[in-house]
Formats: structure tokens, sequence, C-alpha cells
């Protein structure tokens, strides 16, 4: 049963699993989508088949045929492993030389450098490294370069200080791949360099004892999805195993490495890679670690942000992630990774209000350039047409909140977009996101190799880039003659609804049933409903932007829910001036726990105008 309240949406007759099926006969919605059934005919079939075999909720069997997974394989994802999914270390590429040299540094106790990038991604894979070698004796010293200093990336001034310092090995993490003179440098003071990385690369290799990327042209693992996050855990089994092996621990318990899975769990999600395979695993176990509240550092920011609930991966994503980022948008890049490893509650609890203090001054950042950039995309015509969006400025658009920017352009417009700040020297620091289905690392590398960049890289969602002010159009034309065709080929203009729902039918209980399907984000979406019919009974703007809305249904239902950001956008203006009116409604639910109680909300996503109203 789908429960009270909840329709399942019925195949068309005709459907021979091709086109998907229009859902409550919506082709064209206040924010421009066409609703779509998820599921064409031949997963309605399966959905079927997952629901009677596995016993469970068809609306739970609906999301999983939603997202490909076939009847056999059912078991294995209502309850990734870990150990099950994560594939032998050895089969990465370079992974037994790097496990070999970090277990070498590890038992004749070198001094060992990491240097991370200021994301969180890289503060959790410089955290999780840390960990590792401080359980075994080593204390190495951790290197987070200034974003607006340094830039991305190992560069000379940094690693002649660890050099000065002692360090015999440098690992970089969630960087390094492309960091061909730095880590050249770095091998002329005697340093050894074992890189883990998960970004883009092409075939020349930096000079490093090992290169760890499953994103290399030679690397067959299959594990290119991966953050750097989930390398780095598996290049610490590997060490670990590597020095079991060798009889290092003897008679001492080796490091339960599952209890850190809290750390990969927050980079896993705060670096938007794909939620499918070993991924999932890592998520849900970090999950349950994090609700352990066995990190000090972890517990200290959850308690800045207010979060007195069980995380899941929304508070990742949204209240923990850019905390975090924080320090290295507009403060101390190094103060992440300072929490993450600390072990001292008061200390822990003071570096946690500091990234709670900075997040905010991010948000005000953040709030007037967006403004800003979002009014030049609205006064150019050509952005109508423009495939992939670029604005730029020389008006002190602080270079740490730039990706951000672009993220929101990305998600208004349903388009790759760029976001580049020109400095006084006429150089841009840029910041690219990309939609689903539009690889925007490659581009970014493809327009370095065309002389049109300075520098960039990145991975398929996300890119940086450095350009010359005089560069920036032919930068533009080179990108949209590039991606024109792939973002063609992805229908943004098409919402898909796993279920149709009422307000009465979105219950608490319908919310924990599909729990089973998660962890939700990139690569495996949160459910999305429709609600048909329902009267907007109230709709108000916050001061932050949000427009708050309450959904009820002819069953006596009522739904509370929330559209971010929405304020001035079609969606929120459809809101505020259809109070009392019918409508149809789309978004994602979860479940509120404000106060202690636990209620559903929704996210709105759409709204729609019933047909004949």
């Amino acid at each position: 049963m789908t429960g009270a309240g909840a329709v399942a949406i019925a195949p068309d007759p005709g459907d021979t699993g091709g086109d998907l099926r229009t859902v409550l006969g919506v082709e064209r919605s206040v924010c421009g989508n066409r609703w779509v059934d998820r599921l064409d005919r031949a997963a309605h079939q399966s959905a079927l088949a997952i629901a009677q075999q596995n016993d469970i909720p068809e609306i739970v069997a609906r999301v999983v045929a939603g997202r490909g997974v076939l009847p056999e394989q059912v078991s294995e994802y209502l309850d990734p492993s870990v150990r099950t999914l994560m594939p032998d270390p050895s089969r990465l590429t370079d992974m037994d030389a790097a496990a070999a040299r970090i277990a070498d540094a590890v038992q004749s106790g070198e001094k060992v450098a990491i240097f991370g990038d200021y994301d969180v991604d890289g503060a959790t894979s410089a955290a999780l490294l840390a960990r590792f070698l401080r359980f075994n004796g080593i204390d190495p010293a951790i290197h987070i370069p200034d974003r607006i200093i340094e830039g991305y990336g190992p560069n000379e001034q940094a690693i002649a200080a660890l050099a000065d310092a002692g360090a015999s090995l440098l690992v970089t993490v969630d960087c390094g791949s492309t960091s061909h003179e730095a880590l050249a440098y770095a091998r002329s003071r005697g340093l050894d360099v074992v890189v883990i990385d998960h970004h883009q690369i092409g075939t020349d290799l930096p000079p490093a004892a090992a290169v760890v990327n499953p994103n290399r042209q030679d690397d067959l693992s299959g594990q290119g999805h991966l953050a750097a996050v989930g390398v780095v855990f598996l290049a610490v089994v590997a060490a670990n195993r590597t020095l079991r092996e060798r009889g290092w621990y003897g008679s001492r318990r080796p490091p339960e490495l599952l209890g850190w899975l809290d750390l990969v769990a927050l980079g896993t999600v705060a670096d938007v890679v794909p939620l499918i395979g070993l991924n999932r695993a890592y998520v849900r176990k970090g999950l349950v670690a994090l609700r352990n509240r066995l990190s000090v550092g972890l517990n200290a920011l959850a308690d800045a942000s207010r979060l007195n609930e069980p995380p899941d991966t929304y508070h990742l994503g949204f209240l923990l992630g850019p905390r975090i980022n924080a320090g290295g948008r507009v403060g101390d890049a190094a103060l992440g990774v300072r929490l993450l490893l600390s072990g001292d509650g008061a200390e822990a609890a003071e570096i946690a209000g500091v990234l709670d203090r900075l997040n905010r001054e991010r948000q005000d950042i953040e709030a007037a350039i967006l403004a800003e950039a979002m009014a030049m995309v609205d006064v150019d015509p050509a952005s109508q047409t423009r495939s992939v969006l670029v604005v730029h400025s020389d008006r002190d658009w602080h270079p740490g909140v730039i990706g951000l920017v672009a993220a929101r352009i990305k998600e208004r417009f349903a388009r790759p977009a760029f976001a580049i700040s020109i400095g006084a020297d006429g150089l841009g620091t840029g910041s690219g996101r990309s939609i689903a289905g539009v690889d925007l690392g490659s581009a970014v590398r493809s327009a370095v190799a065309e002389k049109l960049l300075v520098k960039g890289g990145g991975h398929a969602m996300a890119a940086g880039l450095t350009v010359e002010r005089g560069r920036i159009p032919a930068l533009q034309e080179f990108l949209e003659e590039r991606l024109r065709a792939s973002v063609a080929a992805v229908d943004q203009r098409t919402l898909r609804i796993d279920a149709v729902l009422t307000a009465g039918g979105a219950t608490v209980d319908v919310l924990k049933a599909l729990e089973a399907a998660g962890p939700f984000g990139s690569g495996n979406p949160q459910p999305r409903f429709a609600f048909p019919a329902h009267r907007l009974s109230y709709a108000e703007a916050t001061e932050q932007g949000h427009v708050r809305a309450t959904l009820s249904s002819p069953d006596g239902g009522r739904l509370k829910s929330i559209a971010f950001r929405a304020a001035g956008t079609p969606l929120g203006d459809a809101l505020l001036s259809g109070r009392q009116e019918t409508v149809h409604a789309a978004g994602n639910l979860r479940i509120d726990r404000w106060g202690g109680r636990e209620a559903v909300q929704l996210q709105l996503k759409d709204l729609a105008v019933p047909a004949g109203r």
C-alpha cells in the first residue's frame, strides 16, 4: 500500500516504455516545467515486483524503481554495506605504492606533512588522514592554503616552509593532480610526495611517488564518483592493512576505521558527488557514526548550528558543511581541520562559534554579490538564449563566495554558470557549477589546453579557473560552443514526480518508510511528490527571502510548506498572489523536528494552475 492519502501514478496503457507521461496534466507550470512521472511502463512493473517480493510499501518501491534499481538488487540497495561495496583498495592505480610509503613513514617515525584543499572535502580528507597518523604516533603538519592569497593547490612557498620544518613526506589530499611545478619543487627539496585526489586529470602526471586518483586515465577501479575523502578512506584502509601485514600493531588493536566514517559522510555530501554505490554506503554508515556523537569537534559544530535532531544529508549539506566552508571562504582556512581534529570540548566550542559567526558574514557577503550578479543576467538579452551563463565584476566580489553565487545562478536558470571576480592585476578568479549531465571540469581543462585560461580544473559538477580579463568573452564563446549540445540534451524543464499524495497522506510514518531508500542527494535524488488541487490557505514572505505557505487538501489535511529563496521568483510570486486559490503543488518532503515534535514539511519546488481554473 502507498499509505493513507497516497496515490501511485498509474501507467498509461498506451505507454510502451518510451516518453514519460504527464502528471496531473501539467504541461507548463509557473516555473515553466512539464511534470512527468519518473517511472516509465517498465519501471512501473519493476516497482510492483519490488513491493511484492520485498514486502515494502508501494510508495517506497516506486522510489527505489525510479532510481534504476532492479528487483534482484533491492536488498543490497536498502542496506548498503561498506564492506560489501568497497573494492580492494589495490584496484586503484598506485594505491599499493601510496600505502607502502605512508606505512614506511609510520614505522620510521618520519615527519609527515598534509596539504589539503580549503573546502569541506579537503578539510575532512586532511582530518581523516591525520586521525590515522595520530593513532599511529605521527603528529603531521597540516597546511590548508589561504583561498585568496595562495589559491588552490600546493605552492612553492608553503612547501618550502614544510620542508624547512623537517617534513620528508608530503601527502596532498583533494588537490595535487595537476600541480606539476609545485611538486617538482617538493622533490627538489628532498620530499617524497603522495597525491590522493579525485579531480579530473589528463595523461600527464605530476612528479610523485604515487598519484592515487580514480579519475586517472589509466585507473580501472570504477570509483571515479568518490569524493576525495572517500579516496583517502581507501588509502587509510590500504595503509592500515600494510601495517598489519608487517606486524606493526603486534598485540595492539588497530584503529576502528568504520567509526571514522562521520568525516567521510560529511565530505561526500558537501562535495555534491553522486550518492551511488560506495558513496551511499559511506554516507549511510557515516550518519550512524554522527548520531553516536563520538566526535568532539562535530558535536560542537552541531551545537553551534542549533542542530538538535538526528543529522541527515540535509544537515550535512546545509548546516554543518557551510560552517566548515566559511573558514576557507571568509576567514582562516585551517579552522575546519582544527575543529575536526579537536579533542578538547572548550577549544572545539570556541572554534565552532567562530565558524558560525564567519558563516553569517559569508551569507551577508553572498547576498550582496548575488543581487548584483542576478541583475547582470536579467538585463542582458543574450542571457536568455545562452547555454552557459558567465558573470564577472571587478567591484570587489569576494573570491570566497563566487562559487556559491554561481550555484545560485545555476539553480535559478537551470544552466551551468560561472562567477568571476577580477582583481586589480586584471586576473579573474572564477568558480563554476553545473547541472546533471553536463561535464564542467572537462570543458575547463579543454579551455586550459586552448590557452584561454591561465589555469583551471575540477570535476563534472564544479570547476575553478583563473582567466585574464580580456579573455573572458572568448571563454564565454568557447564554453557556449563546447557545452551547448550537452545542455540541450538535458531537459531541465521537466520536473520528475515519484508519486501523487494529499496533505493528509504526507505523514511522518510515510517519510520514515522512505528513509530506507536514502540517503538522498546528488545522483540519488530526493523523492518528489505532487499534491493535486490543494487550497493555498496561507502564504507569506520571510525576511530571509523565503516564502512560507500552508496547503489544505479536501480530506481535511494541512501541510506546512516553504519555498527557499523564492521571493521575487515566479514560484514566490505565484504563492503570494494565489492565497485561497486551488493549485497543484510539487516538492520534497522532510521531517521537521523543531521543538522536539515531529511534523512533515513540504519544500516547495513548483506550482501549477489546475486545468479549468
